[in-house]
């Protein structure tokens, strides 16, 4: 019992130790899991990085994996890409490094611009030559790469496409769009300059004489060079066409702001707009000083800047240029206003207006050719070969019709004021001037150039003999109109007064010279015997209403004395006033003559009129009713004379042809219709 006790007792001893034992071990344990638990904690993040690298350190050790012929051979791949592309980026770092010095002011220094802009333009080329070779070697390595394994996918992929982005750029503004700011930079500094030294040439109208101003030279030398400069840089970069039109522009608002001091507005006026060639007289007039100065002074300067400025780009460039010049500023406006008075109304005014165009055509001649003789001036030819044969067939049309119109004038009653009518003033003076030294070469010239177009040959002694034609015709109208009259005192006033016109006009002039002395000797001696008539048969008649007969006084005769007075002085005053009343009508516009006459009517009247008035006057003048008798005094009588045959203020000078139609009168023939349709 007692070793079964002990026996026990033991056994429980064994147990508590083990449980001693259990304990501790447990606790322990619990200690080493602590310990562990926070080793792992912390080993949680370097897991992580570790996880994250692997896949580069994957990327790393992969070409190890790689044939060995593959890794020895990438090296020199890899050399032979690297260098055009460490060229092409080195380029690309110049490029960038120019930008600032081409977004500055090219005025600040415009050498050094343009001395910039070329580097960038050789730099740009560069790029575009290597550029491509360098992305094709980039290309072919990252395709041996792929192809032998030696790169990972992933970088690969990315290099793929940054080859990609390339190519497109390269497609596109290699520069960023820098070459453009800086060539819109120096359109903008060519404008500046062009506009900057283009100013109007000062001048007015009157300016204008026999030798017009000549213009200076329109851009000092220092500009034309750097124009020049300018344009060589944007031609290089294929801006010309850009560079004329700016040129074109301002140059050409250059020359019209120069004109229009002259007031050219009367270029625009439009057939419709005036009724004949008179109305614009002034105007023509004008327009050959003004076509004159334009073409020798302001289209000639412009010809030679044009030439300077662009002769190293060839004659078609500034030819080109010139002719968009010409015409914008206004020559086409001119050459339009000739031919507009081409189309007017034909009258013989118009034919001197014509002539004087063509002379002015004319005088133009080797200028025209040589400023406007370019295959770019065809527009300005062409509507210059147009005027010069308007105005040449214009003036032999009205040249050849106008004997056909005096003769038509003939049937036309005489004027009825006896004066001398237009026409005739107006042939006197046209012919002087057709045959005068400004027109006649010039007519001549025109018939000369119309006639060979018809294949016809021309002598000089047909437009004389045209001419003479034409007066002799006027001596058969005033033939004709003299014996039309029905008042016999106007006939010969009316004959007195044409003949000395003839006489006084054409004596010592061209036309003159060519009838000859007799011929105007025949029409003086006619004014003569027409005056002589005219005087007889109207105021010399009037001296004979105050007789003496039956007034000797004497003693208880008084009174008869004073009744054949009275009587004659009535008579006398009624047939003055009548005869007064009449011709206080009519006109003599030649001063000379009308003062002769009016003195000759004077000396015919007044002295027997002062001598009965200071012998028989007393008779009459105590009575009440003496006004009745002694109407006039002496001094009254005589002014009343000396105002005769005045004319009335005149309109128009000869040489100006009204408006007429149909018989014309005794006006200047209309020209308007041909012969056979005057009615």
């Amino acid at each position: 019992m007692a070793s079964a006790s002990g026996s026990v007792g033991c056994n429980s001893d064994s147990r508590i130790e083990n449980l001693i034992c259990a304990t501790k071990s447990l606790k322990f344990g619990l200690e080493k899991s602590k310990v562990v638990g926070l080793a792992l904690e912390k080993a949680g993040p370097r897991l992580d990085e570790i996880r994250v690298r692997l896949p580069w350190l994957e990327s790393a050790v992969r070409p190890i994996r790689a044939e060995k012929d593959a890794l020895v051979a990438v090296g020199g791949h890899i050399n032979r890409a690297v260098g055009p592309a460490a060229a092409v980026l080195k380029v690309f770092d110049a490029v960038h490094g120019l930008e600032k010095s081409l977004l500055s002011d090219p005025r600040i220094d415009l050498p050094g611009y343009l001395s910039v802009l070329k580097r960038l333009e050789e730099a740009l080329r560069f790029l575009g030559d290597n550029c491509g070779l360098a992305i094709q070697w980039l290309d072919d390595i990252v395709e041996y790469l792929e192809d032998n394994s030696v790169a990972d996918q992933v970088y690969l992929k990315n290099l793929k496409k940054e080859l990609e982005s390339l190519k497109e750029s390269q497609n596109g503004d290699l520069d960023g769009g820098l070459l453009d700011a800086a060539l819109d930079k120096l359109e903008n500094e060519f404008r500046l300059l062009l506009t900057e030294n283009s100013v109007p040439l000062p001048m007015s109208s009157n300016s204008l004489g026999d030798q017009p101003c000549i213009a200076p030279s329109p851009l000092p030398v220092s500009v034309v060079h750097k124009l020049q400069a300018i344009l060589g840089r944007l031609r290089a970069n294929d801006r010309l066409d850009k560079c004329v039109l700016i040129y074109v522009e301002v140059r050409s608002s250059n020359v019209r702001a120069s004109l229009q001091a002259l007031n050219l507005d009367y270029l625009e006026i439009s057939v419709s707009e005036f009724n004949d060639v008179q109305s614009i007289e002034v105007y023509i007039a004008q327009w050959g000083k003004h076509l004159e100065f334009a073409v020798k002074h302001l289209f000639e300067a412009e010809y030679k800047l044009c030439n300077d400025v662009f002769e190293r780009l060839g004659l078609d460039v500034w030819m080109g240029c010139f002719s968009k010049i010409a015409a914008q500023a206004g020559i086409l406006a001119f050459l339009q206003f000739g031919k507009t008075v081409t189309e007017s109304k034909k009258d013989p005014i118009k034919l001197l207006k014509l002539l004087d165009i063509f002379a002015s055509l004319n005088k133009l001649r080797l200028d025209f050719n040589r400023l406007f003789g370019g295959d770019a001036c065809v527009e300005i030819q062409n509507l210059t070969r147009e005027l010069i044969k308007s105005v040449i067939d214009g003036a032999a049309e009205i040249f050849w019709e106008l004997l056909v119109q005096v003769e038509l004038q003939r049937q036309s009653p005489p004027p009825p004021d006896g004066n001398v009518p237009r026409l005739v003033s107006f042939i006197t003076d046209y012919s002087n001037k057709l045959l005068g030294d400004d027109y006649k070469p010039i007519l001549t010239q025109v018939l000369i150039i119309h006639r060979s177009w018809k294949r016809q040959s021309f002598q000089e002694k047909l437009l004389v003999n045209e001419i003479l034609n034409i007066l002799k015709a006027i001596e058969l109208n005033l033939d004709t109109w003299i014996k039309a009259y029905d008042d016999p005192m106007l006939s010969n006033f009316f004959a007195m007064n044409n003949h000395w016109h003839l006489f006084k006009h054409l004596k010592g002039t061209k036309l003159g010279d060519l009838l000859g002395d007799s011929w105007l000797k025949e029409h003086e001696q006619y004014k003569d015997y027409y005056s002589t008539i005219f005087l007889r048969d109207s105021w010399g008649k009037l001296p004979g209403h105050l007789s003496r007969e039956g007034l000797i006084l004497f003693s208880g005769g008084r009174a008869t004395a004073r009744d054949l007075v009275k009587k004659r002085l009535k008579k006398f005053n009624e047939v003055f006033d009548e005869m007064y009343s009449k011709q206080s009508g009519w006109i003599m516009v030649e001063r000379d003559l009308r003062e002769k006459t009016c003195q000759l009517i004077v000396q015919a009247v007044v002295p027997v009129y002062r001598s009965y008035m200071q012998n028989y006057g007393p008779l009459v003048e105590q009575e009440a009713s003496s006004n009745k008798y002694a109407k006039y005094t002496v001094q009254k009588l005589e002014e009343m004379i000396l105002c005769l045959y005045r004319p009335k203020p005149a309109r128009h000078s000869s040489l100006r042809s009204p408006r007429l139609s149909g018989k014309y009168g005794n006006g200047i023939p209309d020209l308007r219709r041909t012969t056979s349709a005057v009615v």
